[in-house]
């Protein structure tokens, strides 16, 4: 498992920047050489989840905010037209930034009345930070959503901060946003409704968060080690025994990650959606076991704010917190029930 490279995060250093700088600064650096559009192969996407590897075990609120860029510069190159794809990577090559907020405001949803915006989105990552957004608005059919694009910096929403009040991925500025009467035809659309939820691409491009849950697992391992080494522990046969299967841990969740993306490009969407699917849960398993490992081998100093882990650990158990993970479960049964998925080496 190869060590973050520190050159990559030169200048970025969470304690030398405010929050908001360190965030727009590693987008910044993280995209600056990705290919664009989809990967093509599987040697391509593992190329991918290695930055976003990266990503996570160095800082996961970064790692968060990079994957929301990843996913909204695919999402615009392979459903917006050529013009707005292309603006789109010159504007991120400049630095820009961009994201996907796609949960509803329960009761403030975002409408389109009057050829007018109103209403906002939940849960959205990076509000504050990121200068482009890809946001859902439900068409015509409730069940399929419209993607708009939308400059942040030219029609900046309202942004309610108060709310993401919990203890981890505090660093990701994800707040509530909402516009009022924001002309339509000050955004841009992005295909056509139904365009958001297609297959395979829907389901596999979670592989993408599942890096950077991993890169996150693999920063676990390394507060431990570190912080066992600083304190003259790494000797004790307990805590070799907890940092030995720490070790196996973090490596398995890489292994996850690049065994999977090995097995997508099959041409079979279902077999692809499953795949991920293990993976999903796989990872959350690993990173469960990762973290009570970490609480009982550094103990009540790593519940400490100013312990280097105990953001760590904290920021981990929310990522971990995605949609669904007993339906993730549920399809992976389902799928090695079928024979859709086979244990293989």
């Amino acid at each position: 498992m190869p060590a973050p490279n520190p050159s990559a995060f030169d200048g970025i250093d969470r304690r030398a920047l405010d929050n908001a700088a360190f965030l727009r600064r590693g987008i910044a650096r993280l995209g600056r050489d990705l290919a664009p559009g989809d990967p093509d192969n599987a040697d391509e996407l593992v190329a991918l989840l290695r930055v976003l590897y990266t990503a996570g075990r160095h800082d996961l609120a970064l790692g968060r905010l990079f994957e929301g860029h990843v996913d909204a510069l695919q999402i615009i190159d392979r459903y917006g037209d050529a013009g707005v794809a292309r603006a789109a990577r010159q504007h991120a090559h400049a630095g820009a930034s961009f994201g996907v907020w796609n949960a509803p405001w329960g009761d403030r949803p975002l409408v389109c009345e009057d050829d007018r915006l109103y209403g906002g989105k939940s849960f959205a990552s990076g509000a504050g930070v990121i200068s482009h957004a890809l946001v859902t608005l439900h068409a015509g059919d409730a069940d399929r959503v419209q993607l708009l694009l939308i400059d942040l910096v030219a029609t900046p929403p309202c942004v309610v901060t108060g709310w993401w009040d919990i203890n981890g991925m505090r660093d990701s500025e994800t707040h509530r946003v909402y516009w009022h009467a924001l002309p339509i035809a000050r955004v841009q659309t992005i295909g056509t409704p139904g365009d958001y939820e297609r297959l395979p691409w829907f389901a596999t491009g979670a592989l993408r968060f599942v890096a950077v849950q991993a890169g996150g697992i693999a920063a676990v391992f390394d507060g431990v080690r570190d912080h066992l080494t600083a304190a003259g522990r790494d000797g004790d046969p307990h805590q070799r025994r907890r940092l030995a299967r720490l070790f196996t841990l973090a490596q398995s969740a890489a292994a996850v990650c690049r065994d999977s993306a090995g097995a997508l490009f099959s041409g079979d969407a279902e077999r692809d959606a499953a795949q991920v699917a293990h993976a999903r849960s796989a990872i959350y398993d690993l990173a469960e076991e990762a973290i009570t490992l970490a609480q009982q081998s550094v103990g009540v100093a790593a519940h400490f704010h100013a312990h280097p882990l105990s953001r760590v650990l904290t920021d981990l158990m929310v990522y971990l917190r995605q949609p669904a993970p007993d339906a993730q479960r549920m399809m992976v049964a389902e799928s090695a029930s079928t024979g859709v998925l086979e244990p293989a080496l």
